[in-house]
């Protein structure tokens, strides 16, 4: 757009014969955005017009993603001595270019700006003996014409070979060809211009041109202007001329309609006819300003309330062939009018790619593509468009091409393997479908019924003196502690329940307290008893079943009103955890106060820890049936385990929280089993002859 166009000054008046520039580099953007071409060059004429077009599309492209590695200038001299200079810039321009990973460069320029590009390759073959300006997808304005000056019409244009250009929508008009055709300086006597090109498109003089002494192909006025170059010379109409051509006739309509308003009002205007005339210019511009016709190719020629042409723009592919003759394909169109804005509509199939792309559509990028399950990282100090691909960080996904962030799946789901896609976590428990659950559940139960064997033998023998020796109520207690114990690991297993969830812990709790209740008892009376035997001692009214019934009653109530606090104030209840398995929605119990929960154990290991040291104390008195060693090893497997159980615990998630916690009951009742009543159980079933009461107190004494 010429400088004077922006000038609204009151009284001057312009009409465009090209819809507003501005509509053209929204084209431009759309095509951009429709093949992804998002790393770009711009190539422009130094001048005001190459200002403007920059000042205008580089905030316009930035805005919507596009950047723009490189921005140079097509040096615009004209005089013979800045030769050199034009060179060097051009030399600069190639390198920038072939240099670049943009694919895609979009020239701008006037209509003999695709002349001076034409330098572009040759230059650096002057400068540096070579051109490997190849691979580009060039874009140029609707501005620009393909032509050559004289002296390049047989330059080589294949690396022009797929251009994408924009021009002013129009048809063929319908007898052009034949007028050029029909040209011909011989028969056209006056017009100097004809022959002088004439001339220089053929390499020849005419006979009047020639002194008879120098030696010239005479023109014979039968060469064929088809026969040129169409760089050179296009047979067809250019979108400069149809412009120049719609304006002629929109001038002729405007008149034509301004003549019929004369000769309608002649008879009121006669008297001031001078006037009239004085003052057309102006009244032509009224007629100007509602001008609509349709020209002879059947495009409608019309102007906006700004007096620009009301017209789309067509997307032109260009084809070029080895004699320099070129095809334009029309493959899209810019429409003006349609109701959301300026729309682009594209045949992307009948679109000729460059040679170097093998007829697939180019990329233009900094960077390939972030891969789904990946996400872009901006490098610093670089335009947003150049980035590095980072894997997704756990328990996130990226379902698509180059997206900013990855996105978490829901409570529902887990990322893929690839982190592309969300997979449904399936629902888990440790049920008795499972290997686990079956081994756990089969160990339980198996030492359930060893304990019921065991303590079935000592009912049997009861009277022997090795299960009446220090206390047979305590050892039945124990032992049925015992087997509660061992049954109650069952409660762990299935799928939780609102009941079982309520009994697991406090009754695993209860039972195993009266199981340490006894064992502490035991020890306890081993203590009594050894004091009772000295001298002058007052322990013997001690020794009483009385005191072991209330240490165990005493001891089992404080764990039972640990267990009522808690049901009472924040019991267990049925849970689902959506969070501890990456893969897996595990049901389990919640155990509503886990500083209940801690409490409980804590009072156990209390228990335990007293048994432990009463009995490691005590394992060296003399007495016949003294228990305190088994009873040291007994605890000391106890607290073994229960140290370990509490990190393991912690340590561990779903189902396999459950399976530890059972473990442990299981390791610990069963240590108390074997290390407390194996001894007796040899001796019981094999070695029956030991158990008397004169064979005990010689083993003992």
């Amino acid at each position: 757009m010429a400088p004077v166009m922006n000038d609204r000054t009151p009284g001057l008046t312009f009409y465009q014969m090209v819809p507003h520039e501005t509509l053209q580099y929204e084209g431009i953007l759309s095509l951009l955005l429709h093949f992804n071409w998002i790393w770009i060059g711009l190539v422009f004429m130094d001048n005001d017009n190459g200002e403007r077009f920059l000042q205008t599309v580089f905030p316009m492209f930035s805005k919507q993603g596009v950047c723009v590695a490189f921005i140079e200038k097509l040096p615009t001299y004209t005089y013979i001595k800045e030769i050199n200079a034009i060179l060097e810039k051009g030399a600069d321009i190639h390198d920038k270019l072939v240099d670049s990973k943009a694919n895609v460069v979009v020239l701008h320029g006037e209509s003999y700006s695709f002349a001076l590009y034409k330098w572009l390759p040759y230059i650096s073959e002057v400068v540096k003996g070579t051109s490997n300006l190849k691979g580009k997808v060039w874009i140029a304005s609707a501005n620009m014409e393909i032509n050559a000056f004289v002296y390049q019409r047989n330059w080589e244009t294949g690396i022009f070979h797929g251009t994408l250009s924009f021009s002013i929508h129009s048809n063929d008009l319908p007898g052009f060809q034949s007028f050029e055709e029909s040209r011909n300086p011989i028969r056209t006597n006056g017009d100097e211009f004809l022959r002088i090109f004439w001339e220089q498109a053929f390499g020849c003089l005419f006979p009047t041109s020639v002194d008879n002494d120098v030696e010239e192909v005479i023109c014979t006025g039968k060469e064929r202007l088809e026969s040129l170059p169409g760089s050179f010379f296009e047979m067809s109409m250019t979108g400069h001329s149809y412009s120049i051509y719609n304006a002629v006739y929109a001038v002729a309509h405007a008149m034509q309609a301004m003549s019929f308003s004369e000769v309608k009002h002649r008879a009121v205007l006669k008297n001031k006819n001078q006037k009239i005339w004085s003052e057309a210019p102006w009244r032509l511009h009224l007629f100007l300003r509602g001008v609509s016709f349709n020209n002879s190719a059947q495009n409608k020629v019309s102007f906006n309330e700004k007096g620009e042409l009301v017209a789309g723009f067509d997307v032109i592919n260009w084809k070029f062939f080895a004699n320099e003759s070129f095809l334009r394909v029309k493959v899209g169109r810019i429409d003006p009018r349609a109701s959301l804005g300026p729309t682009l509509t594209i045949a992307e199939g009948t679109i000729t790619w460059p040679h170097w792309f093998n007829q697939s559509q180019p990329l233009s990028v900094c960077t390939e593509r972030c891969h789904p399950g990946s996400s872009k990282k901006v490098k610093e100090g670089e335009p947003y468009c150049c980035y590095d691909c980072i894997p997704c960080p756990a328990g996130k996904i990226s379902t698509q091409d180059d997206m900013n962030d990855c996105n978490p799946c829901s409570d529902t789901e887990y990322p893929s393997k690839n982190q592309d896609f969300c997979l449904p976590k399936t629902t888990t428990f440790l049920s008795y479908d499972e290997d686990l659950g079956i081994t756990l559940a089969f160990l339980a139960l198996v030492f359930a019924f060893i304990t019921a064997l065991v303590l079935a033998m000592f009912v049997k023998n009861h009277r022997t003196p090795i299960v009446k020796a220090n206390n047979q109520k305590l050892t039945y207690t124990l032992l049925s502690s015992l087997l509660l114990c061992f049954l109650s690991a069952l409660l762990f297993i299935g799928e939780p329940q609102k009941l079982t969830c309520l009994l697991r812990q406090s009754a695993f709790a209860i039972i195993f307290s009266v199981a340490l209740s006894s064992v502490l008892a035991k020890t306890l009376l081993v203590v009594l008893a050894f004091m009772a035997t000295q001298p002058g001692s007052r322990m013997r009214k001690w020794l009483g079943k009385e005191t072991a019934n209330v240490i165990v009653l005493s001891c089992s109530l404080i764990q039972a009103g640990i267990c009522s606090v808690w049901l009472g104030g924040s019991p267990p209840f049925p849970d689902v955890d959506h969070f501890s398995m990456a893969e897996e929605i595990v049901l389990e119990c919640n155990e509503g106060s886990m500083t209940m929960f801690y409490c409980a154990l804590s009072y156990m290991g209390l228990l335990a820890t007293i048994s432990f040291m009463v009995a490691f104390l005590s394992r060296k008195l003399p007495g016949s049936f003294n228990e305190a060693k088994f009873i040291t090893f007994s605890m000391l497997v106890f607290c073994s385990v229960w140290l370990s159980f509490v990190p393991s615990y912690l340590s561990t998630k779903g189902k396999s929280m459950v399976a530890v916690e059972i473990f442990s009951i299981l390791a610990s009742s069963t240590g108390l089993l074997c290390c407390i009543f194996l001894p007796k159980c040899y001796i019981i079933m094999l070695r029956p002859e030991l158990n008397n009461r004169e064979q005990l107190v010689r083993r003992k004494s």
